[in-house]
């Protein structure tokens, strides 16, 4: 498991992790079904404290990420509620949308930056 924190950003480290176990199950990293490691395992091997990666890891339940077991731990068990993904993305493109309209960056730029996101990370076509 490669997870890559960094302890100068401005975002939160349980939202760093969060978004970094995403990826990782978005780009195959991570696989339905496969545990994650434990709390205390995780947080030791990255350096940050236990509540910061349980923190992480509730979110990711929250969200249809994964699933937590008494005998298992957390799970990649991904909730595949479409409709919902969809307006949460919604939700959060707008702003980033926002955003990128107040720095004058194009709708050209945009689609050719998630063009580039796409092929840099091997998204799988559904």
């Amino acid at each position: 498991m490669f997870i890559e924190i960094d302890f100068n950003s401005d975002e939160a480290l349980y939202l760093q992790l969060r978004n970094q176990i995403i990826l990782g199950i978005a780009t195959d990293q991570f696989h339905e079904g496969e545990s994650l490691p434990s709390v205390r395992n995780l947080a030791d091997i990255i350096g940050i404290n236990m509540h910061t990666v349980n923190k992480a890891y509730t979110l990711l339940k929250q969200e249809g990420y994964v699933k937590v077991d008494r005998r298992n731990g957390a799970v990649i068990a991904v909730d595949a509620n479409q409709a919902l993904t969809l307006e949460e993305i919604r939700r959060e493109l707008q702003v980033t949308l926002a955003k990128s309209s107040c720095k004058n960056i194009t709708r050209e730029e945009i689609h050719t930056l998630v063009d580039e996101i796409y092929d840099q990370m091997g998204y799988r076509e559904i």
